[in-house]
């Protein structure tokens, strides 16, 4: 499996049913959703590229923090935390492979203050009929590609999205239902803490 690909990798999404007479939702609404996301859990499946697909757990604490937890066989994990992300690959024994945080998409959505009304950041606000899309990107960075999320409405709610770094890779993260307000420790995002754990 290419870990890469959740983080620097879009793809085509799948939604929940939207009522009949459903609205884009604007870019102020999906702002102060984002913003009001403090802690979340979900289950989701992720749809490579090239077809493969896996599960397992998405944390998310905002600001800043993060947390894909891989379904065996793959017992992945990847975690942002202290604007940095870390890559552990449940099948190697190598160190994890790190990041900067501000190079990845999600840095976006995982911004203490989420502004979509940005100059530049938004380069895609449409309705396919059942969802909201909006496509954004670091407007200081737009070679670090950019992320495309879906929205349905009645309540808002962030679905699914798709990241893509430029050069063609495809990822979907498909989310289950999401359980807001978790108590969720800072340590669960600690990337020494999970390097410790697995002796890398």
């Amino acid at each position: 499996m290419m870990l890469k690909q959740i983080l620097l990798v879009p793809a085509m999404l799948a939604v929940t049913a939207a009522p009949a007479l459903a609205e884009k939702l604007s870019l102020n609404e999906i702002s102060a959703y984002l913003n009001s996301m403090t802690t979340v859990q979900s289950s989701f499946t992720q749809i490579s590229g090239d077809g493969s697909v896996q599960t397992g757990q998405l944390s998310i604490k905002r600001p800043g923090r993060m947390r894909f937890e891989y379904s065996p066989p793959e017992k992945s994990v990847v975690l942002a935390s202290n604007n940095a992300v870390a890559i552990f690959d449940g099948r190697s024994n190598m160190p994890p492979e790190t990041y900067p945080l501000r190079r990845t998409p999600l840095s976006i959505i995982l911004a203490r203050d989420v502004n979509l009304g940005q100059a530049n950041m938004v380069v895609g606000h449409d309705f396919d009929g059942t969802a909201t899309v909006v496509t954004a990107q670091d407007p200081e960075h737009p070679e670090y590609g950019n992320i495309q999320l879906k929205f349905t409405a009645d309540p808002v709610e962030l679905r699914q999205w798709v990241i893509n770094d430029g050069n063609g890779g495809q990822t979907t993260i498909i989310l289950g239902a999401m359980e807001m307000d978790k108590d969720l420790p800072n340590s669960f995002f600690d990337i020494e803490r999970q390097r410790i754990q697995q002796g890398k």
